[in-house]
């Protein structure tokens, strides 16, 4: 018997070179890293990262990467966002959420909640806004979180920063619940904007639910719960693993031929007709299609500037062999660099 093992228990069974994206959604109360290393756990993945923190009193959509495809994660951290969220108007909470202890309450008038007023308050958080963030956050000062002072009641001064909601669309008001669907760039905190949003209306307000609905070119299409993770055995999970291309779906996308696939590989630069273009997702032609097939496999992102493909992350050739292994092919690129 192998030392640590106990008598009476199976062998551990060993860990796995996975390369692909599962698309959680993730339940309610669970922080994304413990979600994360449940769904390792499941997958008996060697290597695995999030894309960005999901609140645990928040749900919806958080890809998780494995292997290869952790290379492209900070393309979804660094994505827009899609959440739909519900406010409770008229009561302010000391952490802006339904977590914290209500600071006043305030009388909902009808002239509040009409929808001329309700507009008029989403569009004036619309565009470019600056947001203060709040004490209850993660943002490190002097390297401890903001939400660790604000345990032992300390303010810090926070600077405001410049985020982008791309549009609020209300989706209704009942019971002085405010429900909206909101479109923004990374680094906006609803919770902030819920507030701002109640301020507007003369009532004050807190956020009682959200749920990301996507992030990128990625929505809860396909998304699946732990609760069915845990019910499925490992090869019905296996076949939830998205090729990690699916974070870059929203990018052009440009096939190179084998020569010059080999040559991207080791990180040269390449001469194409194509416009400039700050992102694309690159693909060589898959080994085992014949020669005149369209098939083909990621190698990479890349930038186009001045006639030149500039590789920006590159995948190792033992990378895409695995990606091969686990993953069809996807389908004929639509954007095909110039020889």
């Amino acid at each position: 018997m192998q030392a640590g093992q106990r008598a009476g228990r199976p062998p551990r069974k060993p860990r796995r070179a996975l390369h692909g994206v599962v698309l959680l959604d993730k339940p309610l109360g669970l922080s994304s890293n413990d979600a994360l290393q449940k769904v390792k756990w499941l997958f008996r993945a060697e290597k695995a990262g999030h894309t960005g923190t999901l609140d645990p009193l928040a749900t919806g959509l958080l890809p998780l990467c494995f292997g290869a495809a952790t290379k492209f994660s900070q393309v979804s951290l660094d994505a827009d966002k899609r959440y739909t969220a519900r406010v409770k108007l008229g009561v302010v909470t000391t952490t802006g959420d339904a977590e914290g202890e209500v600071v006043s309450t305030r009388t909902v008038t009808p002239e509040m909640t009409t929808p001329d007023s309700i507009a008029a308050a989403c569009a004036a958080f619309s565009g470019e806004i600056d947001q203060v963030p709040p004490m209850h956050s993660a943002l490190k000062h002097e390297g401890r979180a903001l939400y660790e002072y604000a345990r032992e009641g300390i303010e810090i001064e926070r600077a405001p920063r410049r985020v982008t909601i791309h549009g609020i669309d209300i989706l209704g008001c009942q019971d002085d619940v405010l429900e909206i669907d909101v479109r923004c760039s990374k680094g906006t905190y609803i919770r902030t904007l819920a507030q701002d949003i109640g301020e507007h209306l003369g009532c004050g307000a807190h956020l009682i639910g959200l749920r990301r609905t996507g992030s990128g070119g990625v929505t809860l299409d396909g998304a699946v719960t732990l609760d069915a993770l845990l019910a499925m055995d490992e090869s019905d999970r296996d076949t939830l693993l998205q090729p990690a291309d699916v974070l870059l779906s929203d990018w052009p996308d440009v096939l190179l031929g084998e020569q010059d696939a080999t040559r991207f590989l080791t990180g040269l630069r390449r001469r194409t007709k194509l416009p400039d273009a700050p992102q694309v997702r690159v693909y060589g032609p898959h080994p085992a299609a014949p020669a005149d097939a369209a098939r083909r496999v990621l190698l990479g992102s890349a930038h186009i500037q001045g006639g030149e493909l500039i590789p920006t992350r590159l995948l190792s050739p033992a990378e895409v062999q695995g990606m091969v292994l686990m993953h069809s092919a996807s389908q004929p690129a639509d954007l095909v660099a110039a020889p």
